[in-house]
């Protein structure tokens, strides 16, 4: 189940987040200490939090409100015993630890302004820095990436292997937007570079922040005509198109890892295992939407997309 696709756990409207605020927030925070490269303390996938956490400091970063609680990031050298990162977190903690990994890296880099290149300061509660020299406010980024799952004309997965891993380990294939570049266009580029597939259609499915270090994935899914995959030897060890037979007989015998339970690589796949992945212009039923984990869409929209599909509307 996707659990980026509905409204966030996460409150982060907490007021003005000036000192007054912080300090009443503080009283009652759950604080995670989070390392530059991402590391905090966790147990079992569960976060661990900084008992007690002394007084708050300058750096503390406020994420917002989780489970009627406010939590707070404090960047730290190293988060001692336990340490975890993003791909270990269990499902029902990524939002907070999505927004503290990504905030504690954005401000290790000390971003300076844009507009005149002096350096930047904390401010907001560590939402964004401002410049004391112009005043500009500079706020976090994200970096787009698609990722796709491939369908060829027998309903086949690609299935692929990154240059950098163990061997047995595969995952849809993924690729960063470049600039000047759409979504769908990526998804055609990244999948061509990568493994010598052409594909005939495209459609996004759901999308998933990613904060190592700062990516937001789009999921799509696309079909080609083609069969056969050429991998590029490069960022691509090997890959080929799996029945679902072939992927769930592999996992039984250790053969193939798949991508952590926690990511939309993860649910891509599962989706196509559980034959709820839909294919681009595929009729999609409410009750398929909900299955899959997506919200259903109303009989207004339903009848919209019809029409655009008749060329009844602009």
């Amino acid at each position: 189940m996707n659990n980026w696709i509905g409204k966030s756990s996460l409150d982060r409207d907490m007021g003005q987040r000036d000192a007054t605020e912080l300090d009443a927030a503080w009283r009652s925070a759950f604080v995670l200490e989070v390392d530059e490269g991402g590391g905090f303390a966790a147990e079992g996938g569960v976060p661990m939090q900084l008992d007690p956490p002394g007084s708050r400091r300058v750096d503390d970063i406020l994420l917002g409100t989780f489970h009627d609680r406010p939590w707070f990031a404090r960047p730290v050298s190293s988060p001692g015993t336990h340490e975890a990162t993003w791909r270990d977190v269990d499902p029902g903690w990524q939002e907070p630890v999505a927004a503290a990994v990504a905030l504690v890296r954005w401000h290790a880099m000390s971003p300076h302004c844009e507009r005149c290149g002096g350096s930047t300061l904390v401010d907001g509660g560590g939402v964004r820095r401002v410049c004391p020299s112009c005043g500009l406010l500079v706020f976090p980024r994200q970096d787009p990436a698609v990722i796709v799952a491939v369908l060829d004309p027998k309903d086949r997965l690609l299935l692929a292997s990154h240059a950098a891993w163990p061997p047995d380990r595969v995952s849809v294939i993924a690729g960063f937007v470049e600039a000047g570049e759409s979504l769908e266009q990526a998804c055609w580029r990244e999948v061509a570079e990568e493994v010598g597939v052409t594909l005939e259609a495209v459609s996004y499915v759901s999308s998933q922040p990613w904060p190592m270090p700062r990516s937001l994935m789009l999921g799509f899914v696309a079909t080609t005509p083609q069969d056969t995959v050429h991998p590029d030897g490069d960022e691509i060890a090997w890959g080929r198109f799996w029945t679902r037979d072939e992927v769930r007989r592999a996992m039984g015998a250790a053969e193939i890892r798949l991508p952590g339970k926690g990511s939309i690589g993860r649910q891509l796949i599962e989706s196509w295992l559980a034959d709820t992945l839909q294919k681009p212009g595929s009729q999609v039923t409410n009750a398929q939407r909900i299955a899959s984990g997506n919200k259903p869409r109303s009989p207004h929209v339903v009848a919209l997309e019809d029409q655009r599909e008749r060329g009844e509307h602009d």
